[in-house]
């Protein structure tokens, strides 16, 4: 069987398994929004890769290196298995947030939006040029700080029949998921906490994470570039914050263009990091569902592997 021949055989085998899961679950329900359960496909196969990529053995449930030059995976295992995605889901807020607030636009962080799990050091009535605050956000994993830019961009959104801005953002995450054709993406908070001991805030496929962080990078390259760095002063209009990114791995890989990170009981350990391989040549590896270490472990020998290939092909 050629590796067109295999890559084919393996997704109409996942469309066949997620019509089955769907099927089933809207019998057993009878939900109207079968779109909120999570579909759970198993692991029936091994890792598809491109001929001559080197054998590589990870943690993680799920990993996809994308090549967004030749727009082909090099390396698929479960690629797209739907999996919890914790904070990868600030990705999402980030760019529906860019698509209703100007950069210059003010947010102001209130008292309900320091609610949120953890401590990132944001001061209630603190004022932060939005763009300030989405840096700030996703290189720290800020869910107060997305919290304040979800509720100030959902109140700019008209017609929400009584529904809060909170909401009517994360309807707007859905929307632009859906336009963007990610087929395993679905949120329902903008932070990608756990809801409960059992629903994500948050899911998708590790090929889909792939997908959105390519559109990103192609359309609103800035809106990441502040990811690519492992530490930076990042000012509201009354303090400066002092961000650390919570991808500990980013000096280990060469020339990082955007990187993000997730973690939560259901998730275990997320990482994307988008990579130039060569000169206008980016890489983009999505780790899903490894452990808290163990996906900067599978990071790393993705990395390695994607290098070797590149090389190896070029010499060719």
């Amino acid at each position: 069987m050629t590796e067109k021949e295999r890559i084919f055989s393996y997704k109409a085998g996942i469309a066949v398994l997620t019509l089955i899961a769907i099927v089933i679950m809207t019998s057993i329900s009878g939900a109207r929004h079968v779109a909120t359960i999570p579909v759970m496909l198993p692991d029936t196969t091994g890792p598809i890769v491109a001929e001559s990529f080197p054998r590589v053995d990870v943690e993680a449930k799920a990993a996809y290196v994308y090549d967004t030059i030749d727009g082909v995976a090099l390396y698929d295992k479960n690629g797209e298995l739907q999996l919890p995605l914790a904070s990868l889901t600030k990705v999402m807020s980030a760019y529906a947030a860019s698509t209703l607030l100007p950069d210059y636009m003010l947010v102001r962080i209130n008292p309900s939006d320091i609610r949120e799990e953890g401590d990132s050091g944001l001061k209630v009535d603190e004022s932060w040029n939005v763009q300030r605050l989405t840096d700030f956000s996703l290189i720290t994993s800020s869910n107060d700080g997305i919290t304040a830019i979800a509720s100030t961009a959902g109140a700019q959104i008209t017609g929400g029949d009584g529904k809060s801005a909170e909401r009517l953002f994360v309807d707007r995450m859905n929307t632009l998921a859906r336009e963007i054709g990610l087929t395993q993406t679905y949120y329902l908070n903008q932070s990608g906490l756990d809801v409960s001991t059992s629903l994500s805030g948050g899911y998708g496929s590790a090929r889909d994470m792939s997908l959105l962080f390519q559109k990103i990078l192609f359309e609103k390259p800035r809106l990441l570039e502040a990811t690519s760095r492992d530490r930076m002063t990042v000012p509201s209009k009354e303090f400066l914050h002092t961000a650390e990114n919570t991808n500990k791995t980013l000096n280990d890989i060469p020339y990082v263009l955007a990187s993000k990170t997730g973690y939560t009981t259901l998730s275990g350990g997320n990482l994307i990091v988008a990579f130039d391989a060569g000169v206008g040549h980016p890489i983009i590896i999505s780790v899903l569902g490894s452990s808290y270490d163990g996906r900067f472990t599978d990071m790393d020998r993705l990395v390695r592997a994607t290098l070797d290939y590149l090389s190896k092909k070029t010499a060719q």
